[in-house]
């Protein structure tokens, strides 16, 4: 088997923190990171390399342009061009991050990438439109981390809620990586019994499903106002994906792709959920919606679509 090959294009805050999960889940055989501060990403290869040195791989740690690409089974983009300020939203990152994406993208295509993008980039759904439009790839091989984390919260919310491990949840959170996301309750059970259904035979109540799904779209946002940025779970979602691709688990998981007729739309990247393989997505799930969750999704959708007429 050959080595498995990651690309972090870009090594601040999330970038640096998927490394160091990279480096202690020992994903892959060889690191590359990738930053226009020559001197900063210098230190965190010589950081992470003493790091990956108390594990049982032995993971390369190196450092590269972005365009030296041929050889990566996986580029990660998590380029940003600053910090949100007061009352901005994800969607206030895209005339920045786009024109960035625009500069790295084609040269990557150019020197021969042949791999998948994982866009975790915001804001995420729609720079991952604009890497799938600029690379060329077939969309399978083009996905964002979308609602995963988002997802992977409700879960935990619903755990800590219901004293039940979250891998016994089924939900998903679906629609953009932002204000107009939404949990799917009419595709969300634990023991295959629907969440308020288990709530009230376990605790004699229902839940209000409305607060911790509001409470799981927040969480990112409560973060990045209390420390400044956030980094771990992403991080975490990162690797995640990536795990699943390399494995090919075939496992479904809640991440921004592009659309081409599933759920009714053209023309987006949103997310849903899709199963992974080593390819990339394998397949987009269409959940059967009711009426209001057809509705959000519909709103969702069209934020995206309103804001890629915009990248550039």
């Amino acid at each position: 088997m050959k080595p498995r090959k990651v690309m972090i294009i870009g090594a601040g805050n999330v970038g640096s923190a998927a490394a160091h999960a990279f480096v202690n889940q020992n994903i892959c055989e060889e690191l590359v990171l990738v930053d226009l501060n020559t001197e900063r990403v210098e230190g965190h290869r010589k950081d992470l390399a003493d790091a990956a040195a108390f594990t049982h791989g032995m993971m390369k740690i190196s450092v590269r342009e972005a365009k030296d690409c041929r050889d990566i089974d996986i580029a990660v983009i998590t380029v940003t061009a600053g910090a949100l300020k007061e009352g901005q939203t994800r969607l206030d990152e895209l005339k920045s991050t786009s024109r960035i994406i625009a500069n790295i993208v084609p040269k990557m295509m150019e020197n021969g990438f042949e791999g998948i993008f994982l866009v975790a980039a915001n804001p995420v759904d729609i720079i991952t439109y604009q890497v799938w439009q600029l690379s060329g790839l077939p969309r399978h091989r083009v996905l964002g981390t979308g609602v995963w984390l988002d997802t992977t919260r409700l879960r935990r919310l619903l755990s800590e809620k219901l004293d039940v491990a979250p891998q016994s949840i089924d939900a998903f959170v679906l629609g953009e990586h932002g204000d107009s996301q939404f949990p799917v309750w009419s595709h969300s059970s634990v023991y295959g019994k629907s969440i308020n259904a288990y709530s009230k035979e376990k605790f004699g109540t229902e839940f209000d499903l409305k607060d911790i799904g509001e409470r799981a779209r927040d969480t990112g946002f409560e973060i990045y106002h209390q420390k400044g940025c956030t980094e771990y779970g992403i991080a975490g979602t990162i690797v995640e994906i990536c795990r699943n691709i390399f494995s090919g688990s075939h496992r479904a998981l809640a991440v921004s792709c592009v659309l081409d007729g599933e759920y009714g739309k053209h023309g987006i990247a949103i997310g849903v959920p899709a199963v992974l393989s080593q390819d990339g997505v394998k397949e987009i799930i269409t959940l059967q919606l009711n009426a209001l969750e057809q509705e959000q999704f519909d709103a969702s959708a069209a934020v995206i679509a309103e804001n890629i007429k915009h990248i550039g």
